[in-house]
């Protein structure tokens, strides 16, 4: 089953919803970056939760990054995703070990702790937006939905959930954002029970075939709701050589002479582990590049 995100609108617009379904590109996440159980938890919502941003937010071929900065074991929490399906991720302690809560539920809030949530958009050649808001509860649904009110004033709910095995490999993950835009306030009492009915997304995303389908019965019986053709998910990484290049530049000359007398250098991308190699008539030639006049 490929991972996918629809979007979809009812009632002349006033209800604006996402879904996504991303178990496949969480797992691959998951086998990339070795994590344990709480911090796949946390890096799979992330993931999902910068999709759903990004579908409700930008068009191609802007991106956004989703920062969760708490105090919390599992450190950052990052996840950048495009408009046209691309996500990726990575957490910075991916080997932290808590204790399951007394619902049984895995401790994402206390991995991730308290902090700052910080959102960025890169649109076109503009600097980039950067806006955020406190972490609520470090259980990453709640606290962007937090966002978008405080820092968008946009009123959202917002569901994300990975269900993991017994091994710790992800047996689901999927995720949820609805907006009631103005004129709509009258449907939110209905649409609320509707998500309360559909019980943990997590649980609903591994019984769910497609995005398209979780949509179908958030919305069902709404007048005009229109599903759009879905979107297909995949981890895409941005990085490459030309860049590792630029930021090697951007040490300085003096910095990248230190790399010359060592021999060597290698910058290895946190998103997805490439790891670029550098020779020292690699670095000989970049530091030529940096000390050459400018204009």
């Amino acid at each position: 089953m490929q991972d996918t995100l629809a979007r979809a609108t009812a009632e002349c617009g006033k209800i604006r919803a996402i879904a996504v379904i991303g178990t496949r590109l969480v797992e691959s996440a998951r086998r990339r970056h070795g994590t344990f159980p709480v911090a796949t938890a946390a890096l799979g919502r992330s993931m999902m939760g910068a999709a759903l941003l990004a579908a409700a937010m930008l068009k191609p071929p802007d991106r956004l990054t989703l920062r969760l900065l708490g105090d919390g074991p599992v450190g950052a929490v990052i996840a950048d995703a495009d408009a046209e399906g691309g996500v990726r991720g990575y957490v910075q302690n991916p080997m932290v070990a808590l204790p399951i809560k007394a619902n049984g539920k895995l401790d994402v809030g206390r991995a991730v702790g308290q902090g700052m949530l910080v959102v960025s958009r890169s649109m076109g050649d503009a600097q980039p937006y950067t806006s955020s808001s406190p972490l609520v509860s470090g259980e990453v649904g709640e606290d962007i939905a937090h966002y978008l009110l405080t820092s968008e004033q946009v009123p959202s709910a917002v569901a994300l959930g990975v269900l993991l095995r017994a091994s710790g490999t992800v047996k689901a993950a999927g995720g949820l954002l609805l907006q009631v835009l103005p004129g709509g306030e009258e449907f939110s009492a209905e649409l609320e029970a509707r998500i309360a009915s559909l019980g943990p997304i997590s649980s609903r995303a591994e019984r769910t075939a497609s995005a398209e389908e979780l949509l179908q019965d958030l919305l069902d019986g709404f007048a005009d709701a229109r599903i759009a053709d879905p979107t297909p998910l995949r981890l895409r990484c941005t990085c490459s050589r030309a860049r590792a290049s630029r930021s090697l530049l951007l040490l300085g000359p003096e910095a990248l002479q230190e790399l010359i007398d060592d021999g060597k250098a290698e910058l290895r991308c946190h998103f997805c582990g490439r790891t670029y190699h550098y020779e020292r008539p690699q670095l000989e030639r970049l530091k030529a590049e940096a000390c050459a006049p400018q204009g």
